[in-house]
């Protein structure tokens, strides 16, 4: 899971919860991060029809869909997030080993199963149902 995907979700939960326009600075506050970060996530969302922006003075970024509606999957595709990935691989495809010369190839297939399996799983979670989770109490 990357960063860009805990920046994003962060975001769009507290975009959702205040029902306004916020700024960057005020969204990268909140997440814990800084504003040039909130900013490059923030340009995916608006690129997936998630957020809208303001220019000016009182611009920034609002959350336009339904939070009812805009699923983690979503929002992970729109980050182009890998769920479970692997950036080494063990071997060498140009070892006589088949062990050797094939683990990356499969190590690659079963990452690409689990990515595709955690993404389905994230289908069924709404910003609506984080925001619950996070205001159970009140």
């Amino acid at each position: 899971m990357t960063g860009e995907f805990a920046v994003a979700v962060h975001a769009l939960v507290f975009l959702n919860h205040k029902k306004t326009t916020l700024s960057s600075e005020a969204i990268s506050e909140n997440v814990c991060t800084n504003p040039a970060r909130v900013r490059k996530v923030m340009a995916k969302l608006k690129k997936s029809g998630l957020v809208s922006t303001k220019e000016g003075a009182d611009g920034g970024y609002l959350f336009i869909r339904n939070p009812n509606d805009v699923t983690l999957r979503e929002i992970c595709e729109a980050v182009e997030a890998k769920v479970v990935s692997s950036a080494w691989h063990s071997g060498d495809t140009d070892k006589q080993c088949l062990i050797a010369s094939g683990m990356a190839d499969v190590m690659d297939s079963i990452c690409k199963s689990l990515d595709e399996s955690c993404k389905q799983e994230l289908e069924n979670i709404t910003i609506t149902d984080i925001e619950k989770k996070i205001f159970k109490n009140e």
